[in-house]
């Protein structure tokens, strides 16, 4: 209840007081379930694109995004009828990213605690394996260094939490299909002089997630001469958000994070925005036990039935105010 009062005052999403408070909170309820969410509604925010990305990085094995099993409507598995018998799925989501996985302090419906795409998403994963509308999903806020432990220790049924398919996370997780594309950017105030993922970063603190892409990306280009010798990264954050935050502070000079929720974050306060394209190209996907192979397949053919109807319409509801109205560089590849 605590946290519910100090979420309902904050009057909006740019204030450094209020994405701190935000983030507080994000560390106080780590894996505390919530409440069903709607996926419908939401205000408007305008806010930038993010440039299509050029470059791949391609860390121990080419495309992890194609190494998902074939879609199956299949669910005589053990992982889907453990659901089935239990009534409901488990998910691990954000709390914290604007547009994706949020708290809306302004939402005035009922029952709407948390909402966005991935949201929509997990909605849609329950009512299919569940066989029913509006079936019943337990969410746990998980931060970003913890969403593979969640789901190896059985916490979660899945996570769906702008998680990128990588190499490195195969090895410990499976995967579906992807269900959207973007790639690492640069977020900066707007009157800095950084330009992107270039010199103009020389000297500069940078702020990423512990466990995320964008961490181990500049850790790579570190090694391998890519980041400017100068560049300075900062002790990671255990959320996303928590580096918008830092930023706001002063703390820090640039973020580097997927371009999605840079846009997303971006939206959330005027004084910041992306900075030069995108410098990777990357999926999300939705992540589960290795051993599950019958619900990762079981959500493929979910992803299938969703591209075709349900993909688009929240895309329009929650995205297209900060990517912009053309999904086409957002799109996932078909199955």
């Amino acid at each position: 209840m605590t946290a519910r009062r100090l979420r309902a005052s904050l009057k909006g999403w740019g204030g450094v007081g209020a994405m701190a408070v935000a983030c507080l909170l994000t560390a106080v309820f780590v894996l505390l379930p919530l409440t069903r969410a709607s996926g419908e509604g939401g205000a408007g925010v305008g806010g930038q694109g993010v440039a299509e990305g050029t470059q791949v990085r391609d860390e121990t094995c080419d495309h992890p995004e194609r190494k998902s099993p074939p879609a199956s409507n299949d669910e005589s598995g053990a992982a889907i009828k453990a659901i089935k018998k239990r009534g409901y799925l488990s998910v691990g989501v954000d709390q914290n990213s604007y547009r994706w996985g949020y708290r809306d302090p302004n939402s005035t419906k009922k029952g709407s605690d948390l909402e966005g795409f991935d949201i929509d998403l997990a909605h849609r994963i329950a009512d299919e394996i569940l066989g029913k509308p509006n079936a019943d999903v337990r969410f746990h806020a998980i931060p970003t260094n913890q969403r593979i432990e969640a789901i190896r220790s059985g916490q979660v049924d899945m996570v769906v939490r702008t998680m990128t398919i990588t190499c490195k996370r195969l090895a410990d997780v499976a995967f579906s299909d992807p269900y959207f594309r973007t790639g690492q950017q640069v977020l900066a105030p707007k009157k800095s002089g950084i330009t992107g993922y270039d010199k103009s970063l020389a000297h500069k603190r940078i702020c990423t997630a512990a466990s995320s892409t964008a961490f181990d990306t500049l850790t790579a280009d570190r090694k391998a001469g890519r980041l400017v010798v100068s560049a300075r990264m900062s002790e990671p954050v255990p959320n996303q958000l928590d580096c918008l935050v830092r930023l706001q502070l002063g703390q820090v000079d640039a973020v580097v994070t997927d371009g999605a929720l840079a846009a997303s974050q971006a939206a959330q306060d005027p004084t910041v925005e992306l900075k030069g394209a995108a410098f990777t190209d990357e999926y999300y996907g939705v992540a589960m036990k290795l051993d599950a192979k019958d619900l990762v397949r079981r959500v493929n053919q979910v992803l299938v039935d969703y591209r075709r109807s349900g993909w688009q319409a929240s895309y329009d509801t929650w995205l297209s105010p900060t990517l912009g109205k053309n999904s086409g560089p957002s799109k996932p590849p078909a199955s």
